[in-house]
């Protein structure tokens, strides 16, 4: 299969991209490199994915629907597309609405657009956990998600919104996949298992929001991207989590690291974020029922590569900004 891969240099998307063409297909990437976080981190993601001969990069936006048409028609034989760009963070977003708005929500009616126009019938979309807010746990994706407690959750919305539209209106064959807390080697320096693994390492304050009894279903990243690429098949429009189905407490998460590093970590405990929901946890029947997917990472085991990754590059990932937004 070809498939475009949006935001190919991003965390998910580098590593989605690399299991496509482990499994003999050819990706076409696009990502506008843009400085949501560190772009150092992007390079170095692109530039281990440059050296696949079966890998075609675009430095080009998504929000502009002109700058991208012109690969959709150059490459008319695509199979699919993943639609990984976006904006994310919660707390940012709460900052710069616009931007989540733009490239969450404009982004993703562009492609869709260019999928309609150019006969292209399989489209992949990120979506995130955020969207559930404070309904009870586990998170099933039936529940009523109108309730959205950051811009980064409605704008999120808002893409599954169009992505539900342009399936009944096109019949193109759409799987909306909410991530639960993606973690793993070079993952975002904005997200707390980098920071943690980070902070710990270098003997430097942790900053915590909360007392650290706030949980999340961590799921590495293996296993998202493996998920993502079982999402190809056609099964209509749905909605699917990608979770590991085991909440686990932030506080739980340090001792992790700290023991995987034989550190004791230096905890600075900050209020709570209004945004943050206080847990999440991904109900994943339907996964597994339609995509024969589970998770095969636990904590322990995930969290272990990322030290391990951290070790082997150390110098390159304490250069890295993790500056708190």
């Amino acid at each position: 299969m070809k498939i475009i891969v949006t935001g190919c240099a991003g965390f998910i998307g580098s590593r989605v991209c690399e299991m496509l063409i482990d499994k003999g297909n050819s990706v076409i990437g696009i990502d506008n490199l843009n400085d949501a976080y560190d772009i150092n981190l992007k390079e170095y993601r692109l530039n281990t994915l440059q050296e696949l001969d079966s890998f075609t990069f675009y430095k080009k936006d998504i929000t502009n629907l002109e700058s991208i048409k012109e690969i959709f028609i150059n490459n008319s034989d695509t199979d699919a597309v993943i639609n990984l760009a976006a904006r994310a963070g919660v707390r940012t977003s709460i900052q710069m609405p616009q931007e989540y708005i733009k490239t969450n929500v404009l982004g993703t009616v562009n492609l869709l657009e260019l999928c309609k126009s150019n006969k292209i019938l399989k489209f992949v979309q990120a979506s995130t956990s955020s969207l559930y807010g404070e309904n009870k746990t586990p998170f099933i994706e039936d529940m009523n998600t109108d309730r959205t407690l950051s811009p980064y959750a409605a704008s999120k919305k808002a893409a599954e919104n169009f992505c539900y539209t342009y399936n009944k209106l096109f019949d193109i064959d759409i799987t909306v996949l909410r991530y639960f807390t993606v973690y793993g080697p070079a993952g975002r320096p904005d997200m707390s298992p980098f920071r943690f693994i980070r902070w710990i390492m270098e003997e430097e304050d942790l900053i915590l929001f909360g007392d650290g009894n706030h949980e999340r279903d961590f799921t590495f990243v293996d296993d998202i991207a493996e998920g993502t690429v079982l999402s190809l098949k056609k099964i209509g429009y749905e909605i699917i989590n990608l979770g590991n189905d085991q909440p686990l407490k932030m506080k739980e998460l340090i001792s992790t690291i700290e023991a995987l590093t034989n550190k004791d970590a230096k905890v600075i405990n900050k209020s709570e974020q209004k945004a943050d929901v206080y847990a999440t946890w991904a109900d994943i029947t339907k996964a597994k029922n339609k995509l024969d997917w589970e998770p095969k990472y636990n904590l322990e085991e995930g969290i272990s590569l990322s030290v391990e990754w951290y070790k082997e590059n150390r110098e390159f990932a304490k250069s890295i900004d993790i500056s708190l937004n």
